[in-house]
């Protein structure tokens, strides 16, 4: 069951607060793995308490003994080992409370990081229709708020909210063993009305915090697209749209954040009334105690120091129970992206691939395949065609006609609708998809880099790659010595995405990538399309080595880079309509022949 949808009968209330509980349980098994440590963190929080209880037991002793000491004697030797003891308590107060903190720190911080991995990796196993449909941005700081939603829950519930519970019960028992039952009753009954309060008030403006929550995500999402398009936004003088679209959401965040902090304001004042009616009642109480003879000085000095200690904390259960809240909601968003189904997943059985020739690579086989990426809209219709192990085949057609698509379905980011592609007669749905992506290598038509160096993102192409390894890779790749003739040779950092390589050397940095990588499968999709015809014609060359007695799926617009082909596929709407080899098909004067004399007489035109 996903978060936000409940059985039917059960209220919205019943359905968040079951809600919550399910956040909680899927939290605890990561701090259970750390049982021994939360099992002597909470003895220390326990000790904690029954020390921080018996600090101001002693000061009633001690002024007790004061006001009924008659010798000089006991005036001196009474008091002082009721100080002695009352210093002491108050230290191991404070030492249990800190080791609780120091042992529990562990604990933590280890399942932040433990569930911060597990979410990257799951957000890493989604299928691509999802981050398409999703703002990285968005999704990235619904993790950061996650993470820290764990160390804020945490922190409040076990600083908080747990030791004021514990102090609450040895409070309470101490009262109704120590003095009337009426002090037991006023204190609870007041707490559990100030509790009640809290909860109701809380509730009626968590939407205002959502609300908050999500226009902050907006803001940030249209913050980080913006400045990814950068040069798009330079290229149309869109600043001024761009900076007034980011302040339409900061102008409704602030709305938000201004409605939010006046229901604050209400909570906060509801509170102190509380506080102080419960406050009130309890002195009078203790007060009427003194009169009457039955408590002593030191009684009242007692009741109100308990009462002091135990409504201190009780000045921010507002704020924690807030902070509790919203934490779970963080954690919810979080918790959910972990439930997100995979849509393209191993299956139990799932074997690695085997290819019979490595030198070669696989023969591929496309047997009737259909594919559409939204029911209504087919994009393969029973399409078949096979590549023989260490022959290359190009893909040619108009855009739309369902090319790259082919790509996709081969690396596995979408399954089939119908049919099946094999590689060495093995069905890639049956392979384990690490074994079957190490096996292909792609340069695409934009080659995104990371944000780092050349080196890092030539290597990236196997990682762990030696220097000497990387070297020989761009070398092959021709871009070694223009790397060398940078004033940081392979240490220059790209920029975002590559911004700071021109296209041919962004295309060269990612075949010598594909190289480190030596794939048993190559796929070329539009790998030279971007680029001028000077460019084009030496990376050319290079593709056509890299491709020499390797299986290779060349997806290209511009005929003039498939003509070594040993077969050439000809497609429009989804199937294919023309195949044979560049001589043959010119020789059919069909859609193939029609596309080489347009494009040759647009050559002819351009010289």
């Amino acid at each position: 069951m996903r978060h936000g949808r409940h059985h039917h009968g059960d209220t919205p209330s019943t359905a968040k607060v079951a809600s919550d509980w399910k956040v909680i349980a899927n939290l605890l098994p990561y701090l259970w793995s750390f049982k021994g440590r939360v099992s002597l963190a909470l003895t220390c929080l326990i000790a904690a308490k029954v020390a921080n209880l018996g600090v101001p037991i002693l000061l009633k002793e001690l002024i007790d003994a004061m006001s009924i000491s008659i010798t000089a004697k006991a005036l001196l030797v009474v008091p002082a080992a009721l100080i002695i003891a009352y210093g002491l308590l108050r230290l191991s107060a404070s030492l249990f409370t800190e080791l609780r903190e120091l042992l529990f720190a562990r604990v933590t911080e280890s399942a932040v990081r433990t569930v911060a991995l597990k979410v990257f990796e799951h957000l890493h196993a989604l299928s691509l229709r999802f981050h398409l449909s999703r703002q990285t941005g968005g999704m990235t700081r619904d993790i950061e708020r996650g993470t820290r939603g764990i160390q804020s829950l945490i922190t409040y519930s076990l600083y908080s909210i747990l030791p004021t519970l514990v102090e609450l019960g040895l409070v309470l028992g101490y009262f109704i063993w120590a003095y009337n039952y009426l002090f037991a009753i006023i204190t609870f009954s007041a707490l559990v009305i100030y509790v009640i309060f809290t909860i109701q008030v809380t509730e009626w403006r968590t939407h205002y915090r959502r609300r908050m929550n999500d226009l902050d995500s907006k803001a940030h999402q249209r913050a980080v697209d913006s400045l990814i398009n950068f040069e798009t936004v330079k290229y149309f003088g869109n600043e001024e749209y761009e900076a007034k679209r980011y302040d339409e959401n900061l102008h409704r965040y602030r709305e938000a954040a201004i409605k939010s902090q006046r229901s604050l304001a209400f909570l906060n004042a509801g509170q102190q009334t509380i506080i102080a009616f419960g406050l009130i009642l309890i002195l009078w109480q203790a007060t009427q105690g003194v009169v009457d003879g039955v408590m002593t000085i030191g009684d009242l000095v007692l009741v109100n120091v308990l009462m002091i200690q135990l409504y201190i904390p009780l000045n921010f259960l507002g704020v924690i129970y807030r902070e509790i809240k919203q934490s779970l909601t963080d954690m919810d968003r979080m918790f959910s992206l972990l439930e997100t189904d995979k849509e393209i997943a191993d299956s139990d059985s799932a074997k690695n691939l085997e290819i019979s020739n490595r030198n070669l690579g696989p023969h591929v086989l496309f047997e009737n395949v259909s594919f559409a990426y939204e029911s209504n809209r087919s994009i393969l219709k029973d399409l078949s065609f096979e590549i023989l192990p260490g022959e290359t085949t190009a893909v040619v057609g108009h855009s739309g006609a369902g090319k790259s698509t082919l790509a996709r379905l081969l690396f596995r980011f979408y399954d089939v609708v119908s049919g099946s592609i094999q590689l060495d007669q093995q069905n890639i749905k049956d392979l384990k998809q690490i074994s079957l992506r190490q096996a292909i290598g792609i340069v695409p038509q934009d080659t995104v880099l990371f944000n780092d160096t050349i080196a890092y993102n030539i290597a990236y192409g196997k990682p762990g790659s030696s220097q000497e390894e990387v070297e020989s890779a761009a070398k092959s790749a021709q871009i070694h010595e223009f790397i060398m003739s940078l004033p940081d040779g392979y240490k220059t950092t790209v920029g975002e995405r590559g911004l700071k390589l021109s296209g041919g050397e962004k295309q060269r940095v990612a075949i010598a990538r594909t190289l480190l990588k030596n794939p048993a499968l190559l796929i070329f999709d539009e790998a030279t399309s971007a680029l001028d015809s000077e460019t084009e014609r030496a990376i050319q060359k290079e593709l056509m080595a890299l491709a020499q007695n390797r299986t290779t799926l060349i997806i290209a617009h511009r005929l003039s880079t498939v003509i070594h082909a040993q077969q050439i596929l000809v497609m429009d709407g989804g199937k294919i309509i023309e195949k044979g080899t560049h001589e043959s098909l010119l020789a059919l004067q069909g859609r193939y022949a029609e596309m080489w004399r347009v494009q040759q007489s647009q050559i002819e035109l351009i010289s």
